[in-house]
């Protein structure tokens, strides 16, 4: 009997300890065990300092050159609603459509863009051209700069000077398709000094080109 309560309790004792030996030890797949209460304090997430950029401007008088900042005068006091950037971008469009609208030959496009004197010009080359059986493919690349080079008011007649450089492949091709002068893949640099003006007596805002000449 004595024997049998002896190897009982060796029994329960291998038990207990093969228990322990599996129980007591951390497979690494249990939950994480609470911290105390005092350790439990919610830690506000940080945040990524954000650094201000300045936004960075090209100065104003960039587009401007000297010599021309009284005529610029004169015409803002004579139209307090002229702005300079605005003019700038508004010439640049101008320019384009004017470019545009000459090498497709487009005479109605014209019309409302130049006075009668330039239009008369173009016109003629574009007769001209037509009755040789050319055919322009030119491309405004890009406009690499646009500056006001002169300005002035006479009998309330604004009239503002802009230098154009830019960049334009420009291709001719004859009746049959052939290229007969440009490059189909080089652009050429081309600068020129196109003037706009505006009759500040009437309500229509918009300027025309009135002069075009080589810078």
């Amino acid at each position: 009997m004595v024997v049998y309560v002896i190897l009982f309790l060796c029994v329960a004792a291998f038990l207990a300890l093969r228990l322990y030996a599996v129980l007591g030890k951390r497979t690494g797949h249990e939950q994480p065990l609470p911290k105390p209460a005092e350790d439990r304090m919610p830690i506000p997430p940080m945040r990524q300092p954000i650094e201000a950029v300045p936004e960075v401007r090209e100065p104003g008088i960039r587009n401007i050159e000297q010599g021309a900042e009284a005529g610029l005068k004169s015409v803002i006091s004579a139209d307090s609603s002229f702005d300079v950037a605005q003019f700038i971008e508004g010439a640049k469009a101008a320019y384009r459509m004017i470019l545009e609208a000459y090498w497709k030959g487009d005479d109605e496009t014209l019309g409302w863009l130049v006075d009668d004197e330039v239009r008369e010009g173009f016109s003629a080359a574009i007769a001209e051209r037509a009755a040789a059986g050319h055919v322009l493919e030119n491309r405004l690349v890009s406009i690499e700069r646009a500056a006001i080079v002169a300005a002035a008011v006479e009998n309330r007649v604004a009239r503002i000077a802009v230098r154009f450089d830019a960049d334009i492949s420009s291709v001719t091709r004859d009746a049959d398709g052939n290229v007969i002068a440009g490059s189909l893949t080089d652009a050429v640099e081309t600068h020129e000094v196109w003037t706009f003006a505006r009759n500040l007596r009437s309500d229509d805002p918009n300027w025309k080109l009135v002069e075009t000449d080589d810078a």
